[in-house]
C-alpha cells in the first residue's frame, strides 16, 4: 500500500512526526503528499513545538498570512545558522519570557526587541571580536534589556547589609561601551577575546560578567578584578562545545547554558520572585531542597538557604542567634549574639515571612551552616510564655556549577 492510501487523518498523524523538514522533502514526493503537507493546522504544530509561536508571526512580530508561511520567514531569516540551535535558543527564550509574563511583567517589559544581523557585526567590527554562534542567535532574539529600574534584572541577585546586587543583560550598544571602558583596565587590550554582557552596580563594587568569544565561556569578576583581572567560570567548562561550527548541531557557550539553567531554576520554584518595601526582584537565594533547609518548630518556620557572592570571594586566599560555620566539615565559626541584624522581628501568622541576609566568608570551595533563634510568645516586652528555640537546620555553603 503507497503512503497516499493510508487516508487523510493518518497521513496528517505521520507528517507530524517526520517534522517541518522532512514534511517539505514529502511535499515533492506528490500532489496528494504536497496537499497534505501545506494544510495549515499541520504548521501550527510544526510553529508551536519547533518556534514555541502560538500565532503566525514573522521574526519581527508581524502576522504572517498563514502559520506555513510563518514557518518560512524563520526558516529564512535564520538560514546562515544551524536550524537546530535556533530552535534551541528560541525555547530559552520562551521560557524565560512565559515565566516574565506571568510572574514578574514589569521586567517583561524591559526585554529588547531582537538585535539585526548588521547590530551584530557592527559590535563584532567595534570589538574586533567573533560572537559564538549561540549568543548571536540569543541576541536576535532579544536584546538584552532596557531598564529603568536597577531591580528589574533578568538575573536578579541578593542583598545583605548595604549590598545591593541586581544583575540585568546589557543590549549590544551598552556592551560596546562597557567593553570599551572596563576591558584596558584589566589589561586584556592585547587579546580583545572577552565582551561585558551583563552587569548589576552596587554599592561596594559592580559586579561584571565576562564572555569569551573565543572559548565561549562566560566568567564573573572576583574581588581581584581590577587588580589581577580574576575571574571564575560560571558553567562547567565541560558542557563548552563548538561554539563557532556553522555545520554541527551540538553547539553551546557558556550564554545559552548560563540561560538554560536560569530558566530552569525559575521553572522548578528554586529562585523566585521576593519583595521588600513595594519593590519585587528575582532573588537568587534558594528555596528549594537540597540547597535549602526547612524546619518547623512550634509553629514557626525557619528556611535557610546560600548564595554564592563572587565579587567578594578571593581566590588567592582560597576561598540573639547562634551560627555554626563549617568548611570541610571542621568549625571554623561559632557566632552568638542578640538580635537579628540588630531587628527584634514581630511575626504574627499569615502575615509577611521576615527575610535576614548575611555574608560570611569561607576559606574552602564546601562548607555548611547551622544554628537557632530563640523565639518569645507575645512581645519582647509583654511574654505570653517561655522562651523557646528553634532550629536552623543545616544547609549548604559550596561553590556552585552556575554561578549568577
Amino acid at each position: 500500500m503507497g503512503l497516499e492510501a493510508v487516508g487523510d487523518l493518518a497521513l496528517h498523524i505521520i507528517l507530524r512526526k517526520l517534522g517541518a523538514e522532512e514534511s517539505a522533502r514529502a511535499a515533492c514526493v506528490s500532489k496528494q503528499l504536497r496537499a497534505s503537507a501545506s494544510e495549515d493546522p499541520l504548521w501550527s504544530h510544526f510553529c508551536a513545538q519547533d518556534l514555541h509561536l502560538h500565532q503566525p508571526l514573522d521574526p519581527h512580530g508581524n502576522l504572517a498570512p498563514s502559520f506555513k508561511a510563518s514557518y518560512g520567514l524563520w526558516r529564512e531569516s535564520f538560514s546562515m545558522y544551524p536550524w537546530s540551535l535556533v530552535k534551541r535558543a528560541k525555547r530559552c527564550w520562551a521560557k524565560i519570557t512565559n515565566w516574565l509574563s506571568l510572574h514578574f511583567p514589569e521586567a517583561h517589559s524591559s526585554l529588547n526587541k531582537g538585535a539585526s544581523e548588521a547590530d551584530i557585526q557592527h559590535l563584532e567590527t567595534q570589538l574586533k571580536v567573533k560572537l559564538p554562534l549561540p549568543t548571536r542567535i540569543l541576541y536576535r532574539f532579544h536584546d538584552g534589556q532596557d531598564l529603568h529600574d536597577s531591580l528589574l534584572g533578568l538575573i536578579g541577585g541578593y542583598s545583605f547589609y548595604n549590598h545591593l546586587v541586581n544583575v540585568s543583560l546589557l543590549p549590544l550598544h551598552q556592551i560596546v561601551l562597557e567593553t570599551k571602558h572596563v576591558m584596558p583596565k584589566l589589561g586584556f587590550s592585547a587579546t580583545p577575546d572577552y565582551i561585558v554582557v551583563a552587569s548589576s552596580s552596587s554599592t561596594y563594587s559592580q559586579k561584571l560578567f565576562f564572555l569569551n568569544c573565543t572559548t565561549g565561556q562566560l566568567y564573573v569578576g572576583t574581588a581581584n578584578l581590577l587588580p589581577d583581572a580574576e575571574m571564575l567560570p560560571c558553567v562547567p567548562n565541560a558542557l563548552l562545545n563548538s561554539v563557532h561550527d556553522h555545520n554541527g548541531d551540538q553547539q553551546q557557550d557558556g550564554m545559552l547554558l548560563w540561560l538554560e539553567e536560569h530558566y530552569r531554576r525559575l521553572e522548578n520554584g528554586i529562585i523566585r520572585l521576593r519583595e521588600q518595601e513595594a519593590m519585587r526582584s528575582i532573588s537568587q537565594f534558594p528555596e528549594e531542597s537540597p540547597l535549602c533547609s526547612t524546619a518547623v518548630t512550634n509553629g514557626v518556620q525557619v528556611r535557610c538557604s546560600s548564595v554564592f557572592v563572587p565579587e567578594f570571594s578571593n581566590l588567592q586566599d582560597n576561598t540573639q542567634r547562634h551560627w555554626v560555620i563549617r568548611a570541610y566539615d571542621v568549625v571554623v565559626a561559632n557566632v552568638n549574639g542578640e538580635a537579628v541584624i540588630g531587628k527584634y522581628p514581630l511575626l504574627c501568622p499569615g502575615e509577611q515571612e521576615f527575610v535576614y541576609e548575611s555574608c560570611t566568608p569561607l576559606p574552602s570551595s564546601s562548607g555548611s551552616i547551622e544554628g537557632s533563634f530563640m523565639f518569645v510568645p507575645g512581645r519582647l516586652a509583654d511574654p505570653k510564655g517561655s522562651r523557646f528555640r528553634v532550629p536552623a537546620a543545616r544547609f549548604p555553603l559550596q561553590l556552585p556549577d552556575y554561578i549568577f
